[in-house]
């Protein structure tokens, strides 16, 4: 069986082992030996026997109904975006049919780039599943020499030096990376599947974050960024998918109203339309 191959049984377990037994309602009267909730506790928590909870997290029953997927969401307190994942684990076929390796799309459509072209002042780029940057503003570029086509977001921030000094928050940044591209390989998993194996082969801490189960959905947020001759800015950004088979997503940062971040965009674009 490979890293991947019980997808759902691995999620299970690494849900089940963060949760605190006490906050749960489960009294233990002798030295608990394992993380979180034990198998046969669970199981009782959502009302389905040990031995079939057993089986679905070992990989030997992979067809739970509603009502248990439901059940198990709940006691395991899955936000939103962990109860989709679920599900999508649960139903790959409804998630994923049709799609294979050849589908992923590299070529961004033209609209797309003339609108890309006239957002001179905003750091934006789309990205395909693999988080591939398939095309880009100059001033992205300018911020972060990973937000320009031809590199990968995965790959420059586990893999590449530069990195640590261009996300000083690194450690963070790795986590919601690999967080968010599990969420893509959930429904896009036969695009992802040899990245993925290629990237646990090249990176350990890559490994274990991915080995952590942990998924996220992350459509806006902040990010600092060390940009060269202009120090530390706190970004926001915003994304915004492209409707269509290909899985493209937009990504816009932009500096708060009246911040400094704001402002030192301001220059930097500037400075990348004058070509200094």
């Amino acid at each position: 069986m490979t890293h991947d191959d019980n997808q759902l049984g691995s999620f299970l377990r690494t849900r089940r082992e963060r949760l605190d037994a006490a906050a749960t309602g489960v009294v233990s009267h002798t030295r608990r030996r394992v993380k979180g909730l034990r198998r046969e506790e669970l199981a009782l928590l959502a009302g389905v026997s040990p031995s079939y909870y057993t089986r679905l997290e070992q990989g030997r029953d992979r067809n739970p109904s509603r009502e248990i997927l439901e059940a198990l969401a709940r006691v395991l307190d899955l936000d939103d975006t962990e109860r989709a994942y679920l599900w999508s684990l649960a139903t790959p076929s409804l998630t994923s049919a049709g799609r294979g390796t050849a589908d992923i799309g590299e070529t961004v459509r033209p609209g797309a780039r003339y609108l890309l072209r006239r957002w001179l002042d905003l750091p934006a780029f789309v990205v395909g599943p693999r988080r591939d940057v398939l095309a880009a503003t100059d001033l992205a570029a300018r911020i972060n020499p990973a937000w320009s086509a031809g590199h990968n977001l995965i790959e420059f921030t586990f893999l590449d030096p530069r990195a640590r000094q261009v996300y000083p928050d690194w450690e963070d940044i790795g986590l919601q990376a690999v967080a968010g591209l599990r969420s893509t390989a959930a429904v896009r998993r036969p695009e992802l599947d040899a990245f993925v194996a290629d990237m646990r082969a090249r990176s350990e801490v890559f490994r274990a974050l991915w080995d952590a189960h942990d998924v996220r959905d992350r459509v806006a947020g902040h990010k600092r960024i060390e940009v060269a001759g202009a120090g530390v800015l706190q970004l926001d950004f915003e994304t915004m998918a492209l409707a269509g088979p290909e899985g493209h997503v937009v990504y816009v940062y932009f500096g708060a109203p009246g911040s400094s971040a704001e402002r030192k965009l301001g220059r930097l674009a500037e400075e990348v339309a004058s070509g200094d």
